[in-house]
């Protein structure tokens, strides 16, 4: 009996303490700032990311972190989509969240659509140059099983 309590709470403090780790993810991507710099193509000032020393030491690193799918065509499973920090209805595109609270995804295998809280884990990578993308890309992307 006591071998079964004993599981059950490390079995729960290590499900919670990946479920922090994964949040934390997302509080060490808010440390960012933005500055203003004239866009040749666009004719007019633009917000670029100015990225922490945190963050970079993140680039091109292996991360793990637990969010919303943002879905970019339909309901199904995709390869590629928006990943966000809130649920939809909350999100930079819907609700009052800021830009580094999404980031974009490319996923070695489909990840079917769900409204619930995934985990997923993959390389990160920093966009400060390229307008047309978001400023976080996470790539070879994998579900995290629960």
């Amino acid at each position: 009996m006591r071998y079964l309590l004993l599981t059950c709470l490390l079995s729960f403090t290590g499900g919670l303490f990946a479920q922090t780790a994964a949040a934390s993810t997302w509080q060490e991507l808010a440390k960012v700032s933005y500055e203003k710099k004239y866009d040749e193509l666009l004719g007019f000032k633009v917000d670029v990311p100015v990225f922490s020393e945190d963050i970079r030491a993140m680039a091109g690193k292996t991360i793990e972190i637990s969010g919303y799918i943002v879905p970019v065509e339909g309901y199904k499973s995709h390869n590629e989509f928006v990943f966000s920090a809130y649920p939809y209805n909350m999100c930079f595109f819907c609700g009052g969240a800021g830009p580094e609270t999404v980031m974009e995804v490319t996923a070695t295998e489909p990840v079917k659509y769900s409204t619930s809280r995934i985990t997923l884990r993959g390389t990160l990578t920093l966009n400060d140059s390229n307008i047309n993308q978001l400023m976080y890309l996470l790539t070879d992307a994998e579900l995290v099983a629960k």
